[in-house]
Order: C-alpha cells, then structure tokens, then sequence
C-alpha cells in the first residue's frame, strides 16, 4: 500500500448520526438484495433504521431503459429512524439510466458511486445522454466517485471458472462491500452470509459473490479517495429484535392470533403486488397449524374463508385494491352471515392495475362504504412496518369477538419496507378468549350476546347445533329465511349497531403535545413516519402544534371529534386525495386542511414541514 494512501486509510471515521443511501440500477442489477443487505446488517450493529424498496411492475423491465429502473433507500442512524428519508446523500448507480432516473432526487453536494463500466455509449444512449455525464462537467456539484465495478468483480472472480454474464451479475456485490467499508459496517457477518444463502443452490455462486464482496470492502480499505464514516448504534429498548417487513409482520400477526385464540390458522389467497409475500410468508409456517391455500381467483380466495370461518378457524385472506373490489359480494355475504374473517388490504397505486409496485392510501372510502347495501364492517389500519403486526392481531380480535369481517389496511410502502422489530415476549401479547357455542340448550343462531351483539359461533358437527345460513335475509332470533319487512330493517339496524358498539372497545385518541391548540397533525396508516419526523422538528423549533394517529377508522374512536375541536386547524396528510379528511366531515361536521399527495410514493418529511410553517404563519 502507498504510504499516502495507508495514512488516510488509519484516518479515523467521521460520525455520523444519520445517512441515508439510495441504490440504482437495472431491474437485474441486484439493487434489492444489495440494500436489503446492508439494511440487515446496520441493524446488526444497533442502528435504527428504515427501508423503501422501488421497482417497475414489469417482471423483467428493458436493460437500459428508464422505465426499467430499479430501486432501494434506506436510512440509518443513532437516533430514532422514523422514513427511509427524504432525499439521499449518497446514489450508487449502476448505470446511465439509474442516474438519470435518481439524480434529481439527490441532496446538493451529495455523493454519487457510479460504476464507470455500466456507462458505455449504448447505454448512454439508451438513458437520453448526448455525452457522459461522468466526464463532460455535468455533475460538479457533487462527490462523484466513478469506480470500475464490473472491473473489480471480473479480477477478483478470475479463475472460478463462470460464465462473463454470471461474473457480470457479482458487481452489486462489490457495490455492497464499498458501502460496508465506508460506512464501518463489520464484514464477517455478510461474508458469512453470501456464502449461506447460495450453499445449497450452487457453492461457486456463493464464494464468488463473496469475492466480489471482498474486492470492494478492500478496494475502499485502500483508496485514499473514499470517505469513511461511522454511525453509532442507536438507544433503543432492551430486547431481542429481528428485521422484518410488514408483510412479514402480517403472516406472523394472523399467526400469533390464531395461536393466542387456540384456533387453526387459515388463509385463503390469491397472488397480487404487493400483497403476495403475506402468503409466502404462511405457507413456511405450516407447522405452526397454519393452512394457506392458493386459490384460482380472489372470489374464491372469499369464499373459501367463508367457509373455514363456519368450520371453526381463523380466517384471513390477503389482497390488494383490485382484489378488494373482487371480494366485495363476499365481504357483503360474511356481514349477511355474521362470521369472523381477517382481510388485509395492501394497498397500491389505482385505479385498475394502477401502478402495482407502487404505495398508495387510496383504498379507504372503499374499506368504509364499498360493498351493496348495508353492510358495515370494522375498518383498522397500520402505523409501521412492525405495527402490522399488532394491528393484524387487533384485527383478529375484534373479528373474533363481534362475529365479523374486519377489514386491515397496510400499504405497498407499509408492506415491502423494514424496521427493527422487539420481538414481544407472550406474556405481552393480549389473551384472545373465543367461546364456541356447544350447549344446545336455547340455541338459536342469531340470539345475540347483549354486550357485544354478536351471534353464537356453532361449528358444524357439534350435536345439537345443526342450523343453516346463507345470503337470504334472516329471522332475528331463528336465522330461518325471513321476508318480512320489518325484520329486515331490524337486522340491518342490529348489525350496523353491533359495529358502531366497536367505539367502546377500542382506545380512545391521543394526542402528542399539547392536548389543545393552534395545530393538530393528524395521520393514519403509513404516514405516522413522515408526520412524527416533521412534527418533532416543529416541536423542537419551539412551534405549537401536536400529533395524533388513527388506527381504527370505522368506527372512529368515540374521542375523536372532541379531540379535533380542541384544536384551530387540524392538518391531514396523506397519499390520496383527501379521503379521511371526507370521512370526519361527514362523520364529525369538522373542517380540515388536506396535504393531499397521490404521486404512488410515501410522503416526504419536508413536505409535511413545509405545510405546518404554513399554516402556523400569523
């Protein structure tokens, strides 16, 4: 080693609190697993963190082009993480396209890691350059670091015997052993782990991408023109935690609940982005008296857990937006049939197909109002990643206490993000007491409990209590097929109360901050992140306004409206048009000031900040 470059290489690190990175490139470059890589190993080393995966709907979008481009953002630091950032200080490109596509997204001054062999003059033409950006002066406003990643990759793999396009495919690699370098990241683990994840399917893949690791941690152990840096961990509870999605945290929530219940788990599911994980997730699980069930079509993904619900199980059944509105007769018949079932909506960019790969909030109207007739039902949603889990749970429990379809809301940025997780010992998780009706004596399949409502759950077989349901309307008592007017408006009256009664058992509405004011910020779902981070920094600018963040929709926490009337303005952001600020409206009679962003990603910090200066503005 030269001895200029072995002085800045014993250079000790600048610390950090937070950064955040942005990888880039074709939909094979490996972005994904590379970020997701480094995501899991600063969490390792006790950092916070956040992630947002971003990628074409196109199962293999065109090489080189800018609709093909893909994506993976994460922050990390030593204080609470809140989003994967706003913008980030440092874009990993491995190609023009990749550039072209996140440059405008990067922080002034920020830095750029370009893999120089990625921008021949094909693929510059392909992203729209008439010269290299690399080398014409375009870029002089940032850190540009332009490395030969494919270079590095094809010396460090000499000799392995693979094929130049499966070398080719080790440069991401070599990307995420820079990054680990510059960012004091410990390498063992990775190495360790590259190895692991391909020993069964082919060894040489492993040693070769842990080759390519290797020859880019030390390529930025031996340049003197890398930075380095260091991000301690961050004060976090005490506990055993894991990296997980919301996806994950979903599969392992219907799990847990089903558990907690003493009941066999089901799911019945079919495949849509960005919703599928949930059902890879519990087909692993089936140990665990887990069932999942691929189904032709999301009908009869509906229908099926109709059915396991009437045999006795924990129904769930997993969808997105376009699935939501296939399911709706089904959902209509399990208010008709007063059955418990979980649905989770993971919503995504619409209408139709929309933007399927990407987040959206759009979904709630159609959560609250979307089936014929009067059918009402309990509409939850998740704050995090990690709260899908609790929020699945939630969801079960209320569906199995009241006899009902509850309806959960994530989102694709909720759903495909990660967050470090406290994994809750059992005797924290809230005991879910089921009571199977076995006593024939005064059965009747519509006498209801005069606490809650619902109905006796009799699970065929059980002698007795042989009894029908069905879509016709039912006597209130008998559940005998009735056409009598009166009884019908009697039933529908009933169910609608039943689900309105659901305000009694839910936590009321807290508030951050002060309890009254001048501002209140208002979110629900997968804004919390976004709306803590920009109401923090107005609070420690000295600025008067608090937050507070809806879990459940429908009903609305009885508190609501007097909350909200506490305040002058009440601020609502979110990733529709308005539609919670629509729903208290017509609900509560009470104003509020929208930041309404339907661009199919999460809403920025700065955005949220820049609205509450406004509005505080005398």
């Amino acid at each position: 080693m030269h001895h200029d470059q072995e002085r800045a290489a014993q250079q000790p690190p600048e610390h950090l609190e937070s950064v955040t990175i942005r990888f880039a490139g074709d939909s094979g470059d490996g972005m994904q697993l590379v970020g997701m890589e480094l995501a899991k190993a600063s969490a390792r080393q006790g950092n916070d963190l956040a992630t947002l995966p971003n990628y074409p709907a196109e199962i293999r979008a065109p090489a080189g082009s800018l609709s093909g481009v893909s994506g993976f953002q994460l922050q990390f630091g030593a204080r609470r993480v809140y989003t994967p950032g706003d913008k980030p200080e440092v874009l990993v490109v491995m190609s023009p396209a990749a550039l072209k596509v996140n440059l405008g997204e990067l922080r002034p001054a920020g830095m750029i890691i370009a893999n120089r062999d990625g921008f021949s003059d094909r693929a510059l033409g392909l992203a729209g350059y008439s010269s290299n950006p690399l080398t014409d002066g375009s870029l002089a406003g940032y850190a540009v670091h332009a490395i030969d990643l494919g270079t590095l990759a094809e010396t460090a793999l000499d000799g392995l015997g693979l094929a130049h396009k499966e070398v080719a495919r080790c440069k991401n690699y070599v990307a995420l052993g820079l990054l680990f370098r510059m960012y004091d990241r410990a390498p063992e683990p990775e190495l360790a782990s590259i190895r692991a994840r391909f020993a069964k399917k082919n060894p040489l893949f492993g040693e070769a991408n842990a080759r390519a690791f290797r020859a880019g941690f030390d390529y930025a152990e031996n340049t003197e023109t890398l930075p380095r840096y260091h991000v301690p961990p961050a004060s976090i509870r005490p506990g055993r935690y894991r990296h997980v999605t919301g996806n994950q945290a979903t599969a392992l929530g219907l799990t847990a609940a089903a558990h907690l219940a003493g009941l066999r788990l089901y799911l019945g599911s079919y495949p849509i982005s960005p919703a599928t994980e949930i059902l890879h997730e519990l087909a692993l699980l089936r140990q665990h008296r887990v069932i999942a069930f691929q189904t032709e079509d999301e009908i009869a993904a509906v229908t099926s857990c109709i059915g396991a619900s009437f045999g006795g199980a924990l129904a769930a059944t997993n969808t997105s937006g376009p699935g939501l509105a296939l399911m709706s007769e089904g959902l209509s018949l399990a208010v008709m049939l007063e059955l418990p079932l979980v649905v989770v909506d993971v919503q995504r960019g619409g209408p139709s197909t929309g933007l399927p790969t990407k987040t959206e909030q759009a979904d709630l109207l159609f959560a609250v109002h979307g089936r014929h007739a009067e059918s009402p039902l309990p509409v939850l949603a998740a704050a995090t990643p990690a709260d899908c889990f609790e929020m699945t749970i939630e969801a079960s429990r209320i569906a199995l206490k009241y006899m009902t379809p509850v309806l959960l809301l994530t989102d694709g940025f909720l759903a495909l993000s990660a967050e470090p997780w406290r994994i809750p010992e059992p005797a924290e998780l809230p005991r879910l007491k089921v009571s199977l009706r076995t006593d024939p004596k005064g059965f009747a399949p519509y006498l209801r409990d005069p606490k809650t409502l619902a109905r006796p759950w009799a699970v065929p077989g059980t002698p007795g209590l042989e009894h029908r349901i069905g879509g016709l309307e039912k006597d209130f008592v008998t559940g005998a097929i009735s056409y009598d007017p009166v009884n019908h408006e009697r039933m529908v009256e009933v169910r609608a109360r039943k689900i309105a009664g659901i305000a009694d058992d839910i936590a009321p509405l807290e508030v951050q901050g002060k309890p009254e004011g001048e501002l209140l910020v208002l979110g629900w779902g997968s804004t919390y992140g976004a709306i803590c981070a920009a109401v923090g920094a107005a609070r420690a600018a000295g600025k008067r306004v608090s937050q507070a963040h809806l879990r459940h929709l429908n009903p609305l926490p009885r508190n609501t409206g007097e909350v909200l009337r506490r305040f002058r303005r009440v601020l609502v952001p979110e990733n529709n048009a308005g539609q919670l600020g629509r729903l208290l409206r017509e609900e509560l009679l009470v104003d509020t000031v929208g930041l309404d962003v339907v661009q199919a990603r999460p809403l920025k910090v700065g955005e949220i900040a820049e609205k509450i200066e406004e509005l505080l503005q005398p």
